[in-house]
C-alpha cells in the first residue's frame, strides 16, 4: 500500500518534532518511520482510542534497527507518554542492579516481605509454580527480581521499589534524559501509598525511552556491562509470551518486558534470531483481548520489514 502525500507529511512532521529528543548515537531514519506508519495504518492503529476516564490516547511505537554500524530509529508517536503498566518494572530492576553493582547489597541479600506490599491475589502466569508472596516471607533480592520481571509480580515490584527508593530510580532515569518516565507509583491502591505519594501523578513512559533503555542493555551501556547483562538475562526469561512474541519466527530470542492493565497492552524488547537484531517498543491503548491479535500482526509485519531492509 502506498502512503498518501498527506500521511507522508504527518510522518515527517512527527519525526521533526521528535528529533530534539532522540540521542545522537542513532540514525534518525525517515524511511523506517514511513514504513512503520504504513503498518500502523494498515492495522487500523492510527487513531484516537477512548481509554475511559483517562480520555483519548494514541499508540506509541519505536523500532531500532541494529543491523548496521549505526543503529537506525523510527517510530509512530514514539515520544507520546502513555501508561506503561508493568513495563516500568524494568526501570526498577535497573536501579536495583545498579545499587548491587555499587556494593550496597548483593543478589543474595535477604528481605522480609511486609504488608501492604503483598498485593497479588492471583498469579499473572497461572502455571508458574512459585507461590504468591505473603506478609512475613523471607526471600532474596534475586528472587524478587526474577519474580518481578519474569512473572510480572506486583508484590515483588512493591518490595523492590522500597529497597531501591523511588528517588534513586528516578535519578537513574533522569541521568539518561528519560525525563517524564519517572517511577511515581507502587502497584497498590493510593490509600496504601507511602507518605508523599498518595496524590502523585501516575507513572508514564514513551516508546522512545523504553526502546533506548533496551538499546543501552543490548550495547552493554546501561550503567555498566554487568548491569546490562544481568538485565538481559532477566528479560530473556520472560514468561508472558502472548503479545509481540506470537508474531516472531520460531527460534527467535525476545528479551522483553510486557505489561497490561485495563485499556493498555504493552511489550518492549530486543529481537535476535542470530542474523537479525532489532528493538521494538509498543504501547497500545487497547484492552488485552482486543490488542493481542493486533500485536501478533504488528510483530509479523515489523519482522518482515526489518528482514527486507537487511537480507536482500
Amino acid at each position: 500500500m502506498k502512503l498518501t502525500f498527506f500521511v507522508m507529511l504527518i510522518c515527517y512532521a512527527t519525526l521533526f518534532s521528535q528529533n530534539s529528543k532522540i540521542p545522537d548515537y542513532y540514525n534518525i531514519d525517515s524511511n523506517l518511520t514511513l514504513e512503520l506508519q504504513n503498518i500502523v495504518n494498515t492495522l487500523e492503529l492510527d487513531k484516537n482510542f477512548n481509554v475511559g476516564e483517562d480520555g483519548i490516547e494514541q499508540i506509541s511505537l519505536a523500532v531500532i534497527d541494529l543491523n548496521n554500524k549505526t543503529p537506525s530509529i523510527g517510530g509512530v508517536n514514539m515520544d507520546n507518554f502513555i501508561y506503561p503498566a508493568s513495563v516500568y518494572k524494568m526501570y526498577v530492576a535497573a536501579e536495583i542492579l545498579n545499587q548491587i553493582s555499587q556494593g550496597k547489597y548483593s543478589l543474595s541479600q535477604m528481605y522480609v516481605v511486609k504488608s501492604p506490599n503483598d498485593v497479588d491475589k492471583s498469579k499473572e502466569i497461572p502455571n508458574d509454580p512459585r507461590p504468591l508472596l505473603q506478609n512475613g516471607d523471607t526471600v532474596t533480592v534475586n528472587y524478587l527480581l526474577d519474580l518481578m520481571i519474569t512473572r510480572s509480580d506486583n508484590s515483588a515490584a512493591n518490595c523492590l521499589i522500597d529497597i531501591a527508593k523511588r528517588e534513586n530510580i528516578n535519578n537513574l532515569i533522569n541521568s539518561y534524559n528519560w525525563v517524564g518516565s519517572e517511577v511515581t507509583r507502587k502497584f497498590l491502591s493510593r490509600k496504601y501509598e507511602d507518605s508523599g505519594y498518595e496524590k502523585i501523578r501516575g507513572t508514564e513512559t514513551c516508546a522512545l525511552h523504553a526502546a533506548d533503555f533496551m538499546y543501552l542493555i543490548q550495547s552493554n551501556r546501561l550503567v555498566n556491562p554487568w548491569v546490562s547483562m544481568q538485565m538481559k538475562a532477566l528479560l530473556g526469561r520472560q514468561l508472558d509470551n502472548t503479545k509481540l512474541s506470537t508474531g516472531l519466527p520460531k527460534n527467535t530470542m525476545f528479551f522483553h518486558k510486557t505489561g497490561w492493565y485495563s485499556f493498555w497492552t504493552n511489550d518492549v524488547g530486543i529481537v535476535d534470531d542470530g542474523k537479525l537484531k532489532y528493538i521494538v517498543a509498543c504501547f497500545l491503548p487497547l484492552e488485552e483481548e482486543i490488542a493481542l491479535g493486533k500485536l501478533k500482526l504488528l510483530s509479523e509485519k515489523i519482522n518482515t520489514l526489518i528482514r527486507n531492509r537487511n537480507l536482500k
